[in-house]
């Protein structure tokens, strides 16, 4: 069952999520709600508050290699910490589901090494590289209130704003 996905500026977005004490079979559910809704959106990551749930959690799948379109490798973290990043750097264009049809480029840490506990309640490390490392940190940020407009200048992040408000009124006008 899909969830509903919150979009910005819903000040739900800002929030500082809670950690989770155990992933409890309610965890893994949400965990499994949250994978489903992403597939569906699509997307390749989406954090707890996006879906209204303030809670540390994560669900990333950035597709297979060979075939983009394709589900790759799928995450479902909790409590996701990152242990190391590395000092080189990369953009991306990145998109947000809370942000529909906006896009940046966002310079992040090329590497990152990241602690967290997995659907059966273990505690895992993940190197990753690439667009996997950007996936990563861009739903980190979510479970600490940032979306991917606060790496980038004010200037464009308040056009993207004023483009998703103005969406947001023709939606309500056409409805």
């Amino acid at each position: 069952m899909a969830l509903q996905i919150i979009t910005a500026p819903d000040p739900r977005l800002k929030l500082i999520a809670k950690p989770v004490d155990r992933v409890s079979e309610d965890i893994e559910h949400l965990m499994r709600q949250m994978a489903d809704t992403m597939y569906a959106a699509p997307g390749i990551g989406l954090a707890a508050p996006q879906v209204g749930q303030p809670l540390q959690i994560i669900v990333v799948d950035v597709g297979n290699d060979d075939n983009p379109d394709q589900p790759g490798q799928l995450y479902m973290m909790a409590n996701p910490i990152i242990e190391w990043i590395s000092d080189d750097t990369c953009f991306y264009k990145e998109g947000c589901l809370s942000l529909p049809d906006q896009y940046a480029d966002v310079e992040r840490p090329a590497h990152v090494k990241v602690r967290y506990v997995n659907e059966q309640n273990q505690e895992k490390t993940l190197t990753a590289g690439g667009l996997l490392a950007t996936c990563i940190q861009h739903e980190i940020d979510h479970l600490n209130g940032l979306l991917f407009v606060d790496h980038i200048s004010q200037l464009r992040r308040n056009m993207i704003y004023r483009r998703l408000l103005k969406q947001r009124r023709l939606d309500t006008t056409a409805n």
